[in-house]
């Protein structure tokens, strides 16, 4: 499958720096703990990371609604024995992309329900026209059309994560 490239590298790096900035000014003096949301966000949350220059903690969550080439979405499964320790921590909570939303706000409340004293949310991409549940994400990387797109860690059947740009699967 050919992919076509709609986001560049350099775009997606600039942006990165801008957010690392906003997060890190947000947060100076916090107790902030990255929980990235496995697989798809883990290029992100490398390079944001490494832009953020106060202290922080980074821990995973392994939640999917997606099974296998599947594009519509399923029963959301959270792996608990990923789960972080975010009692009394500003947790913001890091997703590659923002699709319908029922994710993400599922994952909101169980981060809070685990004890965060705040959560907020990042994504990378937020994919306009799919949304069907109302949540709005505190940083957002760039606005996308309604189109299925890989790399930059979003996948399709596992493939394309490592492609250091944004594309549309093209057949």
């Amino acid at each position: 499958m050919a992919v076509e490239i709609l986001i560049a590298e350099s775009a997606i790096r600039d942006r990165v720096v801008e957010l690392g900035r906003r997060i890190e000014s947000d947060y100076a003096g916090k107790p902030l703990t990255i929980v990235a949301v496995l697989t798809g966000s883990l290029i992100v949350l490398a390079d944001l990371v490494r832009r953020i220059g106060i202290p922080h903690r980074i821990a995973l969550l392994q939640a999917s609604s997606y099974r296998g080439a599947t594009t519509t979405s399923t029963m959301l499964v959270v792996n608990e024995s990923f789960a972080p320790d975010v009692s009394g921590r500003d947790v913001l909570l890091l997703d590659d992309i923002l699709d319908t939303g029922q994710t993400l706000a599922a994952l909101v409340q169980h981060v809070a329900d685990r004890g965060a004293r705040s959560v907020r949310t990042a994504v990378l991409l937020r994919k306009i026209g799919r949304q069907t549940t109302p949540i709005e994400p505190d940083y957002c990387g760039f606005t996308i059309p309604d189109a299925f797109v890989v790399g930059y860690g979003l996948d399709y059947n596992d493939d394309y994560r490592h492609l250091p740009y944004v594309g549309i699967l093209k057949d």
